[in-house]
């Protein structure tokens, strides 16, 4: 099959098109036929040779999320998988190839309406944002902050708490952010570029945090009675 390596770190340009041998489905696993392939930027920080939560010798084929259709399954799989649309990690590298194999526990079927391209782009993010909202379990009324609430899990977080019943509290950087997180459903808005950004909110029950740093201590002051 045809595949992009990694044979040293750099900018894109050190990523190039080779061959690379057929993955076959092991126990447990899927194999895949790759239609899209998430790239992250910790995934392009890893490329460039920054630090990153990635540690894989070289050469590789690089890639931790794709999307396509399952063509065979391995030892104990159901072989009702074969033909579904799927998104799924790859475990760290193998992504970038016209083929991939994968376990079958990690599958996401993208359902019907759904464009593969979409499924694709939302799952690292999507991922991270619903493993958030379901170790927080927000409630009908409680109060929620998401920061970075115009970003990618932030913009995720901001529905998916809305959808829960939670009012929640937006916090972005700037006029055009806090106008998506607005438009996305938030109940209120703030800026925390600006001086003293939260005096103005009211406490809240949980605080969704993706930004760290002094604007993640601030708002975990916001728990409570602070």
């Amino acid at each position: 099959m045809r595949a992009v390596w990694l044979k040293e770190f750099g900018g894109p340009e050190v990523l190039v098109a080779g061959d690379a041998p057929d993955p076959v489905a092991g126990p447990g696993q899927v194999l895949i036929d790759v239609v899209y392939a998430n790239i992250t930027f910790v995934e392009t920080q890893f490329r460039s040779g920054a630090p990153s939560p990635f540690t894989r010798e070289l050469p590789m084929i690089p890639g931790n999320g794709v999307g396509g259709v399952v063509t065979a399954v391995g030892e104990g799989v159901g072989s009702d998988l074969v033909g579904r649309r799927v998104v799924t990690s790859t475990g760290g590298s193998g992504g970038y190839a016209e083929r991939a194999a994968v376990d079958a526990s990690g599958l996401y079927t993208v359902p019907d309406g759904l464009e593969l391209a979409d499924a694709v782009a939302i799952l690292a993010d999507g991922r991270t944002a619903t493993m958030m909202i379901r170790a927080t379990a927000p409630r009908p009324g409680e109060r929620v902050l998401v920061e970075a609430a115009a970003g990618g899990v932030g913009s995720l977080l901001v529905q998916l708490a809305k959808s829960a019943g939670a009012t929640v509290v937006a916090a972005a950087g700037g006029s055009r952010k806090i106008g998506v997180a607005r438009d996305l459903g938030a109940d209120e808005v703030v800026d925390y570029t600006a001086a003293g950004w939260s005096d103005g909110v009211a406490p809240v029950d949980v605080v969704l945090d993706g930004v760290g740093g002094d604007i993640a201590r601030t708002a975990f002051h916001l728990l409570g009675h602070g």
